[in-house]
């Protein structure tokens, strides 16, 4: 599985601190930017290359993306068709639970800004962990996800 990392400037320095995590786990990781720190640069344009790189390969990739609160970044993601982006930027590990139980999500996207870089290992460390359930009624509903157009 290719792990696709990206952030803006607001979690630049999360990101690294989670691709050394990530890497330390032997897992395949490819960094998308920022690739250094830019207070002006904008996530759309550091995420859209990541988006699609999860969009061309759904099956076998997944993306974490981080900003300030992690909301932009999951638009943007979610403007894919195949890309479920979840947001995690609180104390509440059971949305990223219930994002890779229930909804398959193939994008966490987290909010630098309101969780400690624990807080964000624990996290994708548990959403890596987390089967997608393969019920029924959630396979229809993601597929109606991503049947929108």
């Amino acid at each position: 599985m290719k792990i696709y990392i990206g952030a803006d400037h607001a979690g630049f320095e999360l990101k690294e601190k989670l691709k050394e995590h990530l890497i330390s786990k032997d897992f395949d990781v490819e960094d998308m930017g920022a690739e250094e720190y830019d207070k002006g640069d904008d996530y759309p344009t550091i995420l859209t290359p990541l988006a699609y790189k999860i969009a061309e390969d759904p099956e076998n990739s997944l993306g974490i993306v981080i900003g300030k609160s992690g909301q932009g970044e999951a638009m943007i993601c979610n403007r894919f068709p195949g890309v479920r982006a979840i947001v995690y930027n609180s104390n509440n590990l059971e949305i990223v639970r219930l994002g890779r139980e229930h909804n398959d999500s193939n994008v966490l996207s987290l909010g630098a800004g309101f969780i400690t870089e624990e807080e964000a290992v624990e996290a994708v460390d548990l959403w890596l962990d987390t089967e997608f359930s393969e019920e029924e009624r959630h396979r229809r509903r993601n597929k109606m996800l991503d049947e929108v157009e």
